[in-house]
């Protein structure tokens, strides 16, 4: 499967322009800033998309590039849990250090699949949005022949330019007193492809992404996708050789009051995520 079989009917990368998010009634004047449903100017929207877009970016850059051949602690500050802190089971648990993408799997369908989908949860990271931990994570997921592709096409698409327009710094990291979020939570897995050198794997996720702060006018909001990962073995692991993403299957939105940006950035500092195991 390549990735222009997959650009067709997607609607774009990371869902553009279709992300639906609940946000509170009017009788909550509080969403990060004053932000409300009805108030939302044609800027913060834009910004907004972009964002979502940003999430799994990689996506675009193997595109562009054609590909038609197919954290070091456990704790954060404060003490606090990092993203990758809590151990998953299964039926081959997963092999990682602490702080570090898992990347040791079994060499079956199931393996594809735990790698898959922790290969999403380390795309769709804050580490993305900075070069040092972005060329980390690619050198972790990436099948070597494709890696310095990668990190050279990333490099044009993560600008300081661009990370000023999701609000954050030129490097990446988060203003003082706000807490950047970019998190995804892969809800299941199907291999579609399966063979002892190739799998292509099919991970559906929920994601999170936004500035969570006082006066933030991009405040956290949610998306669903689909990625789909051509995975080959190498060196005794799973590695991707290229992926692309679909919007959804997206659940019909709750009825649930959106978080105070406080909230929102205690939850993501408190709770830490997990590594994955088929």
């Amino acid at each position: 499967m390549s990735l222009g079989d997959d650009q067709e009917g997607s609607g774009g990368y990371g869902g553009t322009g279709q992300t639906r998010t609940h946000l509170p009634g009017t009788g909550n004047s509080d969403l990060y800033g004053g932000a409300r449903r009805s108030g939302r100017s044609s800027s913060r929207s834009l910004v907004t998309v972009v964002g979502v877009i940003v999430l799994l970016i990689a996506a675009i850059a193997f595109a562009n590039r054609g590909g038609d051949d197919s954290s070091t602690s456990a704790e954060g500050a404060g003490g606090q849990p990092k993203a990758s802190s809590t151990a998953a089971s299964g039926k081959t648990p997963v092999q990682s250090n602490s702080g570090e993408v898992p990347t040791v799997f079994a060499h079956d369908a199931q393996g594809a699949q735990s790698a898959a989908a922790n290969y999403a949860v380390a795309l769709g990271s804050t580490d993305m949005f900075a070069k040092t931990t972005r060329d980390d994570v690619l050198q972790a997921v990436i099948t070597p022949s494709r890696v310095a592709g990668l990190e050279a096409a990333l490099d044009k698409a993560y600008t300081p330019e661009f990370n000023e327009t999701l609000g954050l710094n030129r490097d990446g990291s988060a203003p003082a007193s706000y807490t950047f979020v970019s998190r995804t939570s892969p809800i299941g897995t199907k291999v579609t492809q399966t063979s002892a050198a190739a799998t292509t794997v099919d991970v559906w996720c929920g994601g999170l992404l936004g500035l969570a702060g006082a006066n933030s006018t991009n405040p956290v909001t949610s998306s669903w996708f689909t990625i789909t990962m051509q995975l080959e073995w190498t060196s005794n692991t799973w590695k991707i050789v290229t992926h692309s993403q679909k919007e959804g299957p997206s659940p019909v939105p709750g009825d649930d009051k959106a978080s105070s940006a406080d909230e929102m950035a205690k939850a993501v500092q408190e709770f830490g995520g997990f590594t994955y195991a088929r």
